[in-house]
């Protein structure tokens, strides 16, 4: 096999052992026993393996490098919250390896491992984290700070960043009720996100706390693709024309709503009056998208800065690193109100 070819995970396979231990024999961390760490390293040099540069580095210390995983850094909120971290981490001489877990978090162990392999000091999650409890205990092994940034988050035992969901979606609400609007209608996320559940919590909250009617099918589940949001804000409209706002779950079913206003014979607006008489609609998004600047002014979204995320996930990941058994935190970066033009 050549050395082009041999990964963590053939010597794993060649050692009869994990790819954690061995993860942990190139770092020199952990309690491995001799005779172990013997078969590993025996299969590393059989099979060619070249150990990482910062593995070996970290031997005589840190190592500098923070690992990143999320599900797809091309959606907006990571790619900003990335920018937030790495701009934090390079002023203090650190390296961010940026790996993706996959939409559903399926490479999630991989990214894990890969990253250790290069000897990281500290991983940032920023996705995934349903399946991150068994990831907690392998940090903990391997001594590699782990910190959570992601939009909604369940773990407890470590230290996390997130936007608060469940008062941002009570602001967009209340906005649009102060607005005039009545009947207000939820499109966008999966039954599977946490995120998404944590906001459509805040807006049934707010519905029943002013006494406004709760109805299960003007909740629309739907991922984020533009032509399936807009099919659907279409056929929303026209089974329910009393509709005069819609929420949407995040940037890109914004904007699907939006298009789909229009082809309905919609025109966007805030205020509620006459809404039914003149067809207009309101339309009130989720957005931590740096180009928000370039939409429609008609639109208002509710930003939770995930640039800002990222640097306090940053600055938690280098204090953790300095303080390890420091006690753990969970961080809530306020949502506020941009309303079109901002």
């Amino acid at each position: 096999m050549s050395q082009l070819k041999t990964t963590i995970h053939d010597v794993a396979q060649a050692a009869g052992v994990s790819v954690s231990t061995v993860s942990l024999v190139l770092s020199g961390k952990g309690r491995i026993s001799s005779a172990t760490a013997e078969r590993v390293n025996l299969a590393i040099e059989q099979l060619g393996y070249v150990r990482n540069r910062s593995a070996s580095i970290l031997r005589g210390g840190e190592s500098g490098v923070i690992g990143l995983i999320v599900r797809d850094l091309s959606q907006p909120f990571y790619a900003a919250m990335t920018a937030g971290l790495s701009e934090v981490l390079e002023q203090q001489g650190k390296v961010l390896v940026l790996t993706q877990s996959g939409q559903h978090g399926q490479n999630l162990q991989r990214c894990f491992d890969s990253l250790a392999a290069q000897g990281a000091d500290g991983i940032v999650l920023g996705g995934a984290v349903a399946q991150a409890e068994m990831l907690i205990a392998q940090a903990q092994e391997q001594q590699i700070a782990l910190i959570c940034a992601a939009r909604a988050s369940s773990l407890d035992s470590v230290d996390s960043l997130r936007p608060d969901n469940s008062q941002a979606a009570r602001i967009a609400t209340e906005y649009l009720i102060r607005q005039g609007h009545q009947r207000i209608a939820w499109i966008g996320g999966l039954g599977s996100s946490l995120t998404r559940a944590e906001r459509i919590g805040g807006y049934c909250a707010t519905l029943l706390q002013y006494g406004l009617p709760f109805r299960a099918d003007w909740i629309i589940e739907c991922d984020d693709r533009q032509q399936n949001v807009l099919a659907l804000t279409q056929d929303l409209l026209h089974h329910h024309p009393r509709i005069t706002a819609i929420i949407a779950h995040n940037a890109s079913t914004t904007l699907g709503c939006y298009f789909g206003a229009l082809h309905s014979g919609r025109s966007l607006g805030e205020d509620a009056v006459d809404s039914y008489f003149t067809q207009k609609m309101a339309l009130v998004g989720f957005n931590d998208d740096p180009q928000r600047e370039s939409y429609d002014s008609s639109l208002t979204f509710v930003s939770s800065e995930a640039r800002d995320v990222g640097r306090r996930a940053a600055e938690r990941m280098l204090q953790r690193l300095s303080q390890p058994e420091a006690e753990v935190q969970t961080l809530i970066v306020p949502p506020r109100l941009v309303r079109g033009g901002e």
